[in-house]
C-alpha cells in the first residue's frame, strides 16, 4: 500500500496507542480467529468506526450474518471511508480493505454479498469500534 493518509504515525505511536491485538491486525495485516469478536453477533442500531483513527466506516444497516465467523457488510458508510488495495498473501489474490483515513487493514471484501451490492465486506471485529444509537 502506497498510498498517503491523513493521519500517519509512526510504529511507536501505534504502538502505544493500540492492544497488541489491535496493532497486530490493523497495522501488521493479521487476522483475528473467526468467531472469536463480540461484534461478530453484535445487533443493535449505530455505527461502526475505525479502531484506530475513529472514522466512520460501516452502519449497523448494512450488517448481516454471512457465516464466514467475522463481521459482515454489504457497503461501507461512503464510497470515500474505505479504500482498497491487492492483496497477494498466502497463495491467494484477494481485495484487502483498509480505512482510508489511517490506512489501518480491516480484512477483505468478496463478490459473493447479499444484494443490493453482492458485496461482502468481511471486517476483523479489532480493526472496529461500535457507538449504538441512543
Amino acid at each position: 500500500m502506497s498510498e498517503t493518509f491523513k493521519i500517519s504515525k509512526s510504529k511507536q505511536e501505534w504502538q502505544a496507542e493500540l492492544t497488541p491485538e489491535q496493532y497486530h491486525v490493523t497495522r501488521e495485516h493479521g487476522t483475528e480467529r473467526p468467531w472469536s469478536h463480540i461484534y461478530n453477533a453484535e445487533k443493535r442500531d449505530g455505527v461502526y468506526h475505525c479502531s484506530n483513527c475513529g472514522q466512520a466506516l460501516f452502519a449497523a444497516d448494512t450488517k448481516y450474518e454471512s457465516g464466514s465467523g467475522w463481521p459482515s457488510f454489504f457497503a461501507p458508510i461512503s464510497q470515500d471511508a474505505v479504500g482498497e488495495s491487492v492483496d497477494r498473501s498466502f497463495f491467494s489474490v484477494r481485495t484487502e480493505v483498509h480505512c482510508a483515513n489511517c490506512g489501518a487493514h480491516l480484512g477483505h471484501v468478496f463478490p459473493d454479498g447479499p444484494a443490493p451490492t453482492g458485496q461482502r465486506y468481511c471486517m476483523n471485529g479489532v480493526a472496529l469500534d461500535f457507538e449504538p444509537k441512543e
